[in-house]
């Protein structure tokens, strides 16, 4: 040996690492979150670019109309612009304009959360993209799960118009964006609803989930992760359960969604109303 190493000893780095086997297994990598953007977000880009063309072609064209007037006006007919009623109307659809089943948006609709942590609800409008709607309910998932498998469940999600001066009317916000709702499932009070930004741990529930039209089953807790039990209690495994869900907008204040049974069979088993009063 040279006199200028010295011999490994359980305090030099080289040793230590040579005596002391790992045992500690490979944590399982969480997924890369590919999630997109909703549609409905660059359709209403879109729209609105498309808004701010088409005004200033309406102001030009106002324009050139005064512009003509003189000349015009001898020849015009008001009685004979308004089109007679039920004409171009679109057809056997009605025209109160009102919505119906018939007429409603395909969603996605996920309830996932650990069994012993409460229920969380994310609709999105292609299983791809990031969530529109996230929804956390006061009530536990198993129990919630459980309630689903013995009947048909009706959850009702109420929240309080703002009074005149606090942001009524023009300007008021979205239903879906109204932040607290008082929550009843079939007529019981279970407490309230909050809305919130997803999480790095839903993300990911939803990129594992992203391939998944409809169907339930269990996530591995290692990948997704624990958590939001009560103190003392652990969280258990992570159910899920998605499928697609026909949204109705009733009004402004007014929005139902009903999930759709794969067999066709029995109806919804779950629906879902948004109510501002």
């Amino acid at each position: 040996m040279s006199p200028l190493i010295a011999p490994a000893t359980p305090r030099t780095p080289g040793a230590a690492a040579a005596s002391v086997p790992s045992t500690l297994p490979p944590a399982s990598p969480r997924p890369a979150i590919t999630l997109t953007p909703p549609p409905s977000s660059n359709k209403r880009q879109r729209r609105g670019a498309g808004a701010a063309r088409s005004s200033l072609r309406a102001i030009r064209a106002v324009r050139a109309l005064f512009r003509s007037l003189p000349i015009l006006a001898p020849a015009c007919r008001l009685p004979g612009v308004i089109p007679r009623h039920g004409v171009g109307g679109g057809g056997p659809r009605g025209h109160d304009g009102g919505h119906h089943i018939g007429g409603a948006s395909r969603t996605t609709g996920t309830l996932f959360g650990h069994r012993r942590a409460r229920v969380t609800m994310a609709v999105q409008e292609t299983p791809g993209s990031v969530p529109v709607l996230l929804l956390e309910l006061a009530m536990q998932t198993g129990r919630f799960m459980q309630e689903m498998g013995a009947e048909h469940l009706r959850v009702a999600l109420e929240c309080e118009k703002k009074p005149p001066g606090a942001g009524a009317g023009i300007g008021r916000a979205r239903l879906l964006d109204e932040p607290l709702w008082t929550a009843y499932v079939n007529g019981r009070k279970i407490g309230y609803a909050v809305r919130r930004e997803p999480t790095d741990g839903d993300l990911t529930v939803l990129q594992l989930l992203r391939t998944v039209s409809a169907g339930a089953g269990v996530l591995p807790t290692d990948v997704v992760g624990g958590g939001g039990a009560p103190e003392g209690q652990e969280a258990g495994d992570l159910a899920y359960m998605r499928a697609h869900f026909d949204r109705v907008v009733g009004s402004r204040d007014s929005e139902s969604f009903y999930m759709l049974n794969p067999d066709g069979n029995n109806g919804p088993e779950l629906s879902i109303f948004f109510i501002r009063i």
